[in-house]
């Protein structure tokens, strides 16, 4: 009995094609009101089995829920950007249209240019859109979207000697930028919008706020002599922001000028962020435990440390000689395993 009457009051009462039991209150006592809205149930329900969705609500609406609900979380900026890169294929379109074979279809042009550690990323940024679709009930279940292999972690650093010739090409306004990676190992980011505010020369410590931080939580950077160096040369310049050009912070630090001085050191494959791995690596060979490095680092996890760990064994070549059996005793008996 798909209506019926229940203190004056109809209600709705019929299963799915997939099984599902409607059963609800048409809040009406006009019968033709509550066959209007068990048609319009009815309707839905045959879209739902046959199509998965539950509405006509498009790939824009969803985006824009996601893009509320993660404001402020770390790499934020970031899936802003790949939303407006999805936005040139998926704006427009209804959730049903997105289907597993145009994701794979769209995200593969970023694999194609780029890695598949890259489109993971992307992939991970589609995924969350639909799955806030599927939490606001536009979508029964989003599609399975396979990831790409992604190659280990690349680990990259250069030595002292190739630091310094690499300083001798930079021009003046990238050399303290890199002076201050190296001494801290912060991250670009970090680094290229690092405010007054945000550094304590009384106690040699630099304060990351969650908000800049890619972990979501506040980094206490300490300061060694070379930081704070190359920070107190910098005071004046702006009130604001510590490297300035132009009267504006340096934006694209890894820019031009960066890659035509490590051409002509003759550093191959070193990336910006290659200067956090190198400072993290001379640490480990230096004698520093992952454990501190963590810490310094700010990450959250060892895991993420751990790349380090047997980057370079030769700072451990002191210790080799702490456990040296030698020659057998002289009349020690051999034991013999059976």
């Amino acid at each position: 009995m798909p209506l019926y009457k229940r203190n004056k009051t109809w209600w709705i009462d019929f299963t799915t094609p997939s099984g599902k039991r409607i059963k609800r209150s048409a809040k009406t006592t006009v019968k033709r009101e509550a066959q209007e809205y068990h048609d319009k149930l009815r309707r839905q329900a045959w879209e739902e089995s046959r199509l998965g969705i539950v509405s006509s609500k498009t790939w824009d609406d969803a985006a824009l829920i996601w893009v509320k609900t993660t404001e402020g979380k770390a790499n934020y900026g970031h899936n802003i950007q790949k939303l407006r890169w999805f936005q040139t294929y998926f704006g427009g379109m209804q959730l049903a249209e997105i289907s597993r074979e145009i994701i794979k279809e769209v995200v593969g042009l970023i694999y194609e240019k780029r890695s598949g550690a890259t489109a993971n990323r992307y992939i991970a940024v589609v995924s969350s859109t639909l799955n806030t679709a599927v939490n606001e009930g536009w979508l029964i279940k989003m599609p399975y979207i396979k990831r790409y292999k992604e190659n280990k972690k690349r680990v990259r650093w250069i030595t002292v000697e190739e630091y310094w010739h690499l300083l001798t090409f930079l021009p003046d306004y990238l050399k303290p930028l890199v002076i201050l990676s190296i001494a801290t190992g912060l991250r670009q980011g970090n680094v290229k919008l690092l405010e007054w505010a945000e550094v304590d020369f009384s106690h040699r410590k630099i304060f990351i706020p969650p908000e800049k931080s890619k972990s979501g939580e506040q980094i206490t950077v300490p300061l060694n002599d070379d930081a704070l160096k190359v920070l107190r040369q910098a005071r004046g310049e702006d009130q604001t922001y510590v490297f300035v050009r132009n009267n504006k912070p340096i934006m694209s630090p890894n820019n031009r000028d960066w890659r035509k001085a490590l051409m002509k050191v003759g550093i191959e494959n070193f990336r910006w962020h290659d200067l956090r791995h190198t400072w993290a690596s001379w640490h480990v060979q230096n004698g520093t435990s992952i454990y501190v490095l963590k810490e310094l680092g700010g990450w959250k996890t060892l895991a993420m440390v751990e790349k380090y760990a047997h980057f370079d064994s030769s700072h451990l070549a002191q210790y080799v000689g702490n456990v040296v059996v030698g020659e057998q005793p002289h009349g020690t008996n051999t034991v013999q395993l059976t």
